[in-house]
């Protein structure tokens, strides 16, 4: 009797052992390991459709799927040290969904490296109106950014000529952070923001304690230039 369950155990093991072998094999076949990450696909540019080298990718049939470890040491970067995007594939992107907004006419986006600026077009001259666009505005482009932005917006049709100025620098561009300062000072004095994001978070998606502020975008906008009427009572 004794034999026999050995015997089965045995077979047991044979068989569990020969079943991870096939996983993991198959595993071997469908991931890629690249360093402490392994991902389904190679990764392309996010959000550029010309990139997909798959047919079947293309046709936007492949789930995406990530898996990350970490390292030995066990530090951890800055969330924007650790990703870079395609920040004009990702402009387009917030553009193109705005535009689909209604009362939305007009959208031009600039993505830098810790903002994104969205000038827009609207028909609503109400305050009320203003703000529910701009609210919708801000959300639409939170919804394709990384989580670290910060998102300001304006329908001030003067301030499209500025955020298109912007576009012709880059981060090297002599007193680039100033240029960026100054534009979003105007856009938020002259434009309504939306809602705040959440009882942390202002409606730009800045931490709102002055403790966590310190680590957080090097763009903090005076609050004294910010008028009051951008606030919906």
């Amino acid at each position: 009797m004794k034999k026999t369950f050995v015997s089965f155990a045995i077979l047991g093991l044979t068989v569990t052992s020969a079943g991870c072998n096939g996983i993991n094999k198959s595993n071997e076949e469908m991931f890629h390991d690249n360093g402490n990450t392994i991902n389904v696909n190679d990764r392309e540019d996010l959000y550029n459709k010309d990139s997909w080298t798959k047919k079947g990718s293309q046709r936007g049939e492949d789930f995406g799927y990530v898996r990350h470890q970490k390292t030995p040491g066990g530090n951890v970067m800055p969330m924007k040290d650790m990703y870079s995007i395609n920040r004009e594939q990702v402009a387009d992107t917030i553009s193109k969904m705005s535009v689909a907004i209604p009362h939305v006419k007009d959208c031009a986006t600039l993505v830098t490296d810790e903002e994104v600026l969205v000038s827009y077009v609207t028909d609503k001259t109400d305050k009320d109106g203003r703000f529910n666009v701009a609210d919708q505005v801000k959300k639409t482009a939170m919804s394709v950014i990384p989580r670290w932005y910060h998102v300001y917006v304006t329908d001030d049709k003067a301030l499209m000529r500025d955020v298109e100025n912007l576009a012709k620098m880059d981060t090297d561009s002599q007193h680039v952070s100033d240029s960026i300062d100054n534009t979003i000072s105007l856009m938020l004095q002259d434009s309504p923001q939306g809602r705040e994001i959440n009882n942390g978070e202002n409606a730009n998606g800045e931490m709102s304690s002055d403790y966590e502020m310190q680590d957080d975008d090097v763009h903090q906008i005076n609050p004294d230039k910010i008028r009051k009427d951008n606030i919906m009572d």
